[in-house]
C-alpha cells in the first residue's frame, strides 16, 4: 500500500473527483457572484467550481497543489482563469476581489487557531471595499455520525483510464481536539493496487469562526447552515458565513 496524498500527488490527485459529491456550494456561490466583476476561489482544487465562475469576469484559482492545479488548467475554459500555485495563510496577488470564495470545507485543513486567522487575514486583504466573502466549515455540534470504518464507506465505480475502482474512507474522531483523522484509500481492481492518501482537518464551533472573524477584521453578516440556504442554528450541518470588511 502506498501512503501518499490526494492534493498533491499526481497519482491520486486524478481520484479526487471519483469522490460523490454534493453541488450545492457550487450553485450557491454562482449565484452569489452574479454581482461580482471578480472572483478569488481560495483552495480551488481541480477547478471545477473556478472555471463556472469565469464567465464575463476577472476569476483567480489559488490552491497550494501543483496536482490539482495541472487538472484545473486542462479544464474547459481554463485558460479564462489566472491558476495561482499559493498557500492560502500567506499570498500576494496585488489585486483585490469582488467575491472571495472557499468552499469544499478547505477551511478544515488548517489545524490551529493561527492558521486559522493568518487565511482569514488573507480574505481581509484581498477583499475591495464592498467585497463579500463566504466558506464553509463543518459543525461540531451536528450529531451525524464522524467516526466511519471501510464497510460503511466501500463503493464502486469507474476511472476513465484505469477503469473499475473500488474506494473506501475510513476516518477517527477526537471530540477533545475536535480533529478528524481520516484515509481516503482507492483500489484499482484489475491489477489490486491500492493508494491511500491520509489527512486531518479540523472542526471550529460557530462562536470561535465569529471571533476569528473579528480578529481578522471581518464581519459575518449572515450565518448559513447548508447551501440551501437555510439559516445556521445550533445543531446545523454546516456553518457558513457571508460577509464583508469590518
Amino acid at each position: 500500500m502506498t501512503h501518499r496524498t490526494i492534493f498533491t500527488d499526481p497519482d491520486l490527485a486524478q481520484f479526487y473527483e471519483l469522490t460523490p459529491r454534493d453541488r450545492a456550494d457550487h450553485t450557491y456561490c454562482k449565484v452569489l457572484a452574479r454581482e461580482a466583476r471578480s472572483v478569488l476561489d481560495l483552495g480551488c482544487g481541480t477547478g471545477e467550481l473556478t472555471v463556472q465562475l469565469a464567465e464575463g469576469r476577472r476569476v483567480v484559482g489559488l490552491d497550494p497543489a501543483e496536482a490539482m492545479l495541472e487538472i484545473a488548467r486542462k479544464r474547459p475554459n481554463g485558460e479564462q482563469v489566472r491558476w495561482v500555485q499559493a498557500d492560502a495563510r500567506s499570498f500576494d496577488l496585488g489585486e483585490t476581489f469582488d467575491l472571495i470564495c472557499l468552499t469544499g470545507h478547505s477551511f478544515q485543513f488548517f489545524l490551529t487557531e493561527e492558521d486559522q486567522l493568518a487565511a482569514l487575514k488573507m480574505i481581509a486583504a484581498h477583499l475591495s471595499p464592498k467585497g463579500q466573502f463566504i466558506f464553509d466549515t463543518r459543525n461540531p455540534n451536528f450529531p451525524g455520525k464522524k467516526t466511519r470504518r471501510k464497510e460503511e464507506t466501500l463503493s464502486r465505480t469507474q476511472h476513465p483510464a484505469l477503469g473499475a475502482i473500488e474506494s473506501w474512507n475510513i476516518s477517527e474522531y477526537d471530540e477533545t481536539t475536535q480533529t478528524l483523522s481520516f484515509i481516503n484509500a482507492y483500489r484499482q481492481l484489475e491489477t489490486g493496487e491500492i493508494f491511500s492518501a491520509p489527512s486531518e482537518i479540523k472542526y471550529t464551533a460557530q462562536d470561535k469562526v465569529d471571533q476569528l472573524l473579528e480578529e481578522a477584521g471581518l464581519c459575518a453578516q449572515t450565518w448559513l447552515g447548508e447551501w440551501t440556504g437555510e439559516p445556521y442554528h445550533a445543531t446545523s450541518r454546516e456553518i457558513i458565513p457571508i460577509g464583508r470588511k469590518a
